[in-house]
């Protein structure tokens, strides 16, 4: 009888989030064993980073028992997820899992700005170390406005199967619109857009200050490329983006530049 797959859930938006509660309850439902360890605060827009809290070079964390999800280990630590999901990888907070799914985030995480998001961190780390990872967002429409993570968790449940069947490595970003009620919209295949859901603009200083500057961000103005997640999160549908990590870029001609260098 083959052992059933382990799975470390984790998120950028702090271990209370309900949205990483829901992707647990939506791995469980899928037959995965679980292991939760997320940041004990919000570390959104962390991406990959493995900068950390430190207490005599110590990491810390803490065990903690999650409503709902008894039974299942969790960990509330003082690192964002990037570094999370590599210290899982080597056995930290127990087995080593076989899969990273990061979220239930948000606010989705679109276009190549994905770059800097801790959710989609959390998910390439885990690919860059030979993990199949899953990042899940949900849009949101404001911040203090209750979410219905109702399509998210059923989106991500369908999906965890397929995660599970695809090479080790593989990164998946899947992004769910708001909906009505109960409904689960249709998923589809989607490219990165070039921007996300926002860009900066431009950043300047204020006036007669030497200390500062501002950061301006702004929706793009241009239709996003069609087919691309954002294009399509627009009209409705959930996307899934297969994406990875830093890799070497074959369209530059390094010998040429090298050997004109040495010269």
């Amino acid at each position: 009888m083959e052992r059933a797959l382990t799975a470390l859930v984790t998120n950028d938006d702090g271990i209370d989030s309900p949205g990483l509660h829901r992707l647990a309850q939506a791995a469980l439902d899928a037959g995965l064993e679980l292991l939760i360890a997320a940041p004990a605060s919000e570390a959104s827009g962390s991406s990959a980073s493995i900068t950390v809290a430190q207490e005599d070079g110590r990491i810390l964390y803490e065990r903690r028992e999650l409503a709902g999800l008894d039974g299942v280990t969790a960990f509330a630590v003082e690192a964002g997820p990037g570094l999370i999901t590599l210290l899982a990888g080597h056995g930290t907070f127990g087995p080593t899992p076989d899969l990273v799914l990061s979220g239930i985030n948000r606010g989705i995480n679109v276009g190549q700005v994905v770059l800097h998001s801790g959710t989609v961190g959390a998910a390439l780390t885990g690919g860059v170390n030979g993990l199949r990872a899953l990042a899940v967002s949900q849009e949101a429409p404001t911040e203090s406005e209750e979410l219905d993570w109702t399509a998210a968790s059923a989106l991500a449940r369908q999906v965890i199967p397929r995660l599970a069947e695809q090479p080790r490595g593989t990164v998946l970003n899947l992004n769910v619109p708001i909906v009505a009620g109960d409904t689960v919209p249709e998923l589809r295949a989607a490219t990165l857009a070039e921007f996300g859901v926002a860009q900066t603009t431009a950043t300047e200083r204020d006036e007669g200050s030497d200390d500062h500057v501002r950061l301006a961000v702004s929706s793009p103005s241009a239709r996003p490329r069609p087919g691309s997640d954002a294009a399509l999160l627009a009209d409705g549908y959930a996307t899934l983006t297969a994406i990875r990590s830093i890799t070497e870029d074959p369209a530059v001609p390094l010998e040429d530049l090298v050997s004109r260098s040495r010269g």
